[in-house]
């Protein structure tokens, strides 16, 4: 059920492959291996349509060229660590500033620029992934082993486990970037999507997008999602958070994050029935509705551009800006250690 081809060559010539996996459901994700990305996923609506639900490009020359992320795996460090810096047993540490004065998603040439390896897999339907970072790449201490496997299951899950060991005390956030549209059409907006985050409180930022330290209820304001809502209801209130963010581009702090793998959030994109519910092991998700995307970026079969708040992401991860941060949970893995977590994506329907 899993097939491949040479999807083209990275800027260093290496061979990039793209990889299919498919179900018995007719369900189908492609993956490549320049970083990890998911440039396809289909699946059926109420009426049993196959669509793509992903942002995504036709050709790898299009990922080469600058793009907010689509589809990617990202590491050493997903989101935003304050003005590149952050200190660890007294040293302090310089990462590249790629997003203003901040360090976002890796860097300069994060594990979303980087062609990964392929390991053999003992399950069906598994595609493994491995990166080796060296000690200093991207500014970060220690050599990092990275191994992701993807994971297409027959109830129409896409599992997606991380895990990473280190040669010397480092920092690792790893996560993937997909952006999601489950009306098939990118033309058309994600604010009609019912969403859910089973989150009683969230992580808000100063004017540069970096968490304040504080964490803050949902409750009596737009980023209250107990109950689904769509997208659009409140995402143009006058909040000052949503100012910040141009939107919603925070991180929830999911319930019972000693529970293991939970129920994280959903969306639901009431005409076609599609919905998509994460479940996760990381403390916290990051929702981002596309908001800085601004019409320059080509659709698949050149259709059209993506335009802003056409695709939403759920970015299951540790919270920004952790290593300048005490009150939040670590993401130092030490020598001996090994980094794990685990996020499954299923996908459903609604009639």
């Amino acid at each position: 059920m899993m097939k491949s081809i040479v999807y083209g060559k990275a800027p260093q010539g290496e061979q990039v492959d793209q990889f299919t996996l498919r179900n018995e459901q007719g369900m189908e994700v492609k993956i490549t291996t320049y970083g990890g990305r998911i440039t396809s996923l289909k699946i059926p609506d109420k009426n049993d349509n196959f669509e793509d639900v992903v942002l995504g490009f036709d050709s790898l020359e299009q990922y080469l060229e600058e793009n907010p992320f689509f589809g990617a795996l990202i590491g050493r460090y997903g989101n935003r660590i304050a003005q590149g810096k952050f200190s660890l047993d007294g040293q302090e540490y310089t990462l590249a500033q790629n997003n203003g004065e901040n360090h976002l998603h890796g860097g300069d040439k994060g594990f979303d620029k980087v062609v990964w390896k392929i390991n053999e897999s003992s399950e069906p339907n598994s595609l493994v992934l491995s990166y080796i970072s060296e000690h200093m790449e991207e500014g970060c201490p220690g050599r990092l082993e990275t191994e992701v496997t993807y994971t297409l299951t027959e109830d129409n899950s896409l599992d997606v486990e991380y895990k990473a060991t280190t040669d010397r005390k480092t920092i690792v956030n790893l996560t993937q970037h997909a952006y999601f549209n489950l009306s098939g059409d990118f033309a058309n907006s994600i604010l009609d999507h019912q969403v859910q985050i089973n989150a009683d409180d969230f992580v808000p930022i100063d004017e540069n997008l970096i968490p304040t330290g504080e964490i803050s209820t949902v409750t009596g304001n737009p980023f209250d999602f107990k109950e689904p809502k769509a997208i659009g209801k409140e995402i143009n209130a006058a909040h000052e958070q949503l100012r910040r963010g141009n939107g919603y581009d925070h991180t929830w702090v999911i319930n019972n994050p000693e529970s293991g793998l939970r129920f994280a959030a959903s969306a639901l994109h009431p005409e076609s029935g599609r919905k998509l519910e994460v479940y996760t092991t990381e403390p916290g998700m990051q929702l981002y509705t596309g908001n800085f995307l601004d019409g320059t970026l080509p659709l698949q079969n050149g259709k059209g551009f993506y335009e802003k708040r056409s695709g939403l992401c759920f970015e299951t991860q540790h919270y920004p800006d952790t290593p300048n941060q005490e009150n939040f949970p670590s993401v130092v893995l030490e020598p001996g250690k090994t980094y794990s977590s685990k996020t499954s994506y299923r996908f459903l329907i609604e009639k």
